[in-house]
């Protein structure tokens, strides 16, 4: 059994099983007692059961209507104003002390949003730039202090255990520099496929992969977009069918799409409001959650809302 551990505390296990084959002999036997029948795959389909979500496909056919959705939340992102805009891994690092500081600072800000709000990962990082975040002073400070400049956000323990442990790796095998691919920061300690791909992709200008994060899993599951049970399963049917030219920009334009929509609900209707096609806006965000009667009743824009969806 293969275990690893994430920035959360959890442990994913990974069991290997091997076939084992069975020779069979001619005995005699006494006749059998009666036995119920067991299900065959034969009668699993005649009992028409549906196939286990885990198996389902790695592929997706591209869905008839992404071309028309992603245009207008791009539209609705123009003004990028979301907290992952202000306090996200794009724009948090300093770029003043050079490209291997600004990519370290990527990496730092990834690793500490797990499970953390944005507002909390740009306090702590202002924080760290303060005490000076370079993987060398980091290297010399102590866990302790560490461990107190990242308090607020969620896991601080681990993360103060595994930002320690990336530092010293960063020193002395990659010239205090970060990982050239994300294949090999997936092998730095609580890096997992998201972190490394928009690191990747902000650090290093390239993208291998797309970054899904649990917001971005749900939507394009309700969007139908993918039919997936986890993550890592959004991320590789999502790249099955997602133009290549769209990977660096699905991440940043659908999380703050998403957190505007979840977290700032008048803000997500005045804008589709506004926008050059409000009744397809209206329609989007209400597939993603939003009560349109519920919020346009407390906003004062009930006949409005009505109005633009009869577009």
């Amino acid at each position: 059994m293969e275990t690893s551990t994430g920035l959360d505390g959890t442990t994913e296990a990974k069991i290997v099983t091997t076939k084992a084959s069975v020779e069979t002999k001619s005995v005699v036997t006494p006749s059998p007692r009666k036995r119920k029948p067991t299900t065959t795959p034969n009668n699993a389909r005649k009992t028409g059961k549906s196939t286990p979500r885990s198996v389902l496909s790695e592929t997706r056919a591209p869905p008839k209507d992404w071309e028309s959705i992603y245009a207008l939340v791009e539209e609705l992102r123009q003004d990028r104003t979301a907290p992952v805009d202000s306090d996200g891994s794009e724009a948090l690092p300093d770029k003043s002390q050079g490209e291997k500081v600004f990519r370290f600072q990527v990496l730092i800000a990834l690793m500490l949003s797990s499970q953390t709000k944005d507002s909390i990962v740009g306090e702590t990082m202002r924080a760290l730039q303060g005490h000076g975040l370079t993987a060398e002073n980091i290297a010399q400070t102590s866990h302790e202090k560490l461990n107190s400049l990242i308090r607020r956000v969620g896991f601080h323990n681990n993360k103060t255990k595994y930002i320690k442990e990336t530092v010293e790796i960063l020193i002395s095998e990659y010239n205090v520099d970060i990982p050239p691919n994300a294949v090999e920061m997936m092998k730095l300690p609580g890096v997992g496929p998201k972190m490394a791909f928009i690191v990747e992709n902000v650090g290093w200008g390239t993208c291998s992969g797309i970054g899904i994060d649990t917001h971005m899993h749900r939507m394009f599951n309700e969007l139908k977009w993918v039919d997936s049970k986890n993550p890592e399963q959004t991320r590789k049917q999502l790249e099955s069918w997602l133009p290549k030219d769209r990977w660096m920009t699905v991440n940043v334009l659908f999380v703050g799409f998403g957190q505007e929509v979840q977290q700032f609900k008048p803000k997500a209707i005045r804008k589709a409001l506004k926008c050059s096609r409000p009744a397809d806006a209206l329609r989007l965000i209400k597939r993603l959650g939003v009560d349109l009667k519920k919020e346009g009743a407390k906003m004062g824009v009930e006949e409005e809302i009505l109005e633009a969806m009869k577009g």
